[in-house]
């Protein structure tokens, strides 16, 4: 059984970081991801695309390109967002997603991040 299992929310004030992880199990993402991405979705807005990485092809969406950092450790079968600069407008729930080469498609239970002074 496949598990994306992020962590690493909270509550910052503006202009701080965090990194979030989204630890795998059940899949190996060095040999069956095919795209490894993290979304957003804040209060009465749809979710969104922050960072995705196809194939070792990485792009951002514009809001946070400069900003956040999208990477993996297959090592330890985890992905990351690092997150600088954060703003009001970043708190939202945030989710990790993969699909596989095979055609599955697995998103994380998200977590929530709050920027506020």
């Amino acid at each position: 059984q496949v598990q994306l299992v992020e962590s690493g929310g909270g509550l910052v004030r503006p202009g701080g970081s965090l990194t979030l992880s989204c630890e795998a199990s059940g899949i190996t993402l060095s040999m069956a991801a095919m795209v490894m991405g993290w979304y957003r979705q804040a209060p009465g807005k749809e979710r969104e695309l922050v960072a995705a990485n196809v194939g070792g092809i990485i792009t951002y969406g514009e809001s946070v390109q400069g900003r956040f950092t999208i990477s993996t450790d297959n090592g330890a079968n985890t992905m990351y967002l690092q997150m600088n600069g954060l703003k009001l407008e970043d708190t939202a729930v945030y989710y990790c997603r993969v699909q596989t080469f095979r055609g599955s498609d697995y998103w994380g239970q998200g977590t929530q991040v709050t920027v506020s002074s």
